[in-house]
């Protein structure tokens, strides 16, 4: 795809942070680069630049006007929100080290319930010597919605360790380290067996129309005591259907790190729910550093014509 870019408008709370960094290491001295806060943009700054970069798209920008967009975040759905997508805007997304970072954050909170932390912390308090063996992760099953980057790293990830795991996605495509992938029908028997089966639960999808309030009441149903792990979208989630879950017992605990509304409002019942455990979207924090490499890589690329690995596709919306 040819493109002329000549002047490339950053918008982010990070400006003067990022144009610092820019300078330093000598990078885009080839084109001209306006650097703003969001609500800081002007229509002069969007009539000037080709091309924009940043997380969210405020609200009066209209991305019609430039060549290429690309996402600061590993989703494109901020951009993305309330709009229909310009025809002939190029899109990219910035991709990390999600996956692993959210392996390890995943690991965590599953080894707290198989290595029974909760249980002999108790029994500390209490000090009592009682033998609770620990449970083998080589007998456990875990669902992943979403088979992309995330969740393949998280599934090589358990299943190094001996987990059984199943990926959900819209292709039902078979991927490595997936012992099978099944379709996200809710009707399906497929998927309804799978999910009184597993342990463990993890949302890793990004927000599309149709994972927008996927995990509702009529999902939940088919599960029994799962751990549920959201590290997807908050808006993938009917927050008071999971807690009528956790009260059913169709859930054993939520692992909670996105958020329809964040920050999470001090009204909500999330805080003060025992089986719900909230993070601040802390999953798979992209520094500073991290994001700038994936925009600087995005640039070469472009001008040279070589293959990108970030690239989105607004008709799936990720």
């Amino acid at each position: 795809m040819f493109m002329d870019i000549q002047t490339i408008l950053v918008a982010s709370p990070l400006h003067t942070h990022m144009k610092e960094m820019i300078e330093k290491r000598g990078a885009l001295t080839e084109f001209t680069m306006i650097y703003r806060d969001p609500e800081s943009v002007t229509e002069e700054d969007v009539a000037r630049a080709d091309a924009f970069v940043a997380f969210t798209r405020p609200a009066h920008v209209d991305l019609s006007a430039f060549q290429w967009v690309h996402s600061l975040g590993a989703g494109v759905d901020k951009l993305m929100k309330d709009i229909s997508w310009p025809d002939g805007v190029f899109l990219t997304r910035t991709v990390t080290t999600f996956g692993e970072k959210i392996s390890e954050y995943v690991l965590s909170y599953l080894l707290v319930h198989t290595q029974k932390h909760r249980d002999f912390e108790a029994l500390q308090k209490k000090k009592e010597w009682t033998f609770l063996p620990p449970e083998p992760l080589n007998t456990k099953r875990a669902l992943i919605f979403g088979t992309g980057e995330i969740g393949s790293v998280l599934a090589r990830t358990l299943a190094g360790l001996g987990v059984h795991v199943t990926g959900v996605s819209r292709s039902g495509e078979e991927k490595p380290s997936f012992d099978e992938v099944i379709f996200p029908d809710k009707a399906s028997t497929a998927l309804t067996n799978r999910l009184a089966a597993a342990d463990l639960i993890v949302n890793t999808m990004p927000l599309t129309e149709e994972t927008k309030g996927y995990f509702d009441g009529c999902f939940f149903e088919a599960a029994f005591d799962s751990l549920f792990i959201n590290v997807g979208r908050g808006e993938s989630v009917v927050d008071e259907d999971l807690l009528q879950a956790l009260e059913r017992g169709q859930l054993r605990e939520a692992v909670l790190d996105v958020f329809s509304e964040e920050p999470l409002p001090k009204s909500h019942p999330f805080w003060e729910h025992p089986a719900v455990h909230i993070t601040p979207h802390i999953s798979a924090i992209t520094t500073a550093e991290e994001g700038l490499d994936c925009f600087l890589d995005t640039v070469t690329k472009l001008k040279e014509g070589t293959p990108l690995t970030n690239e989105a596709d607004p008709a799936r919306g990720y």
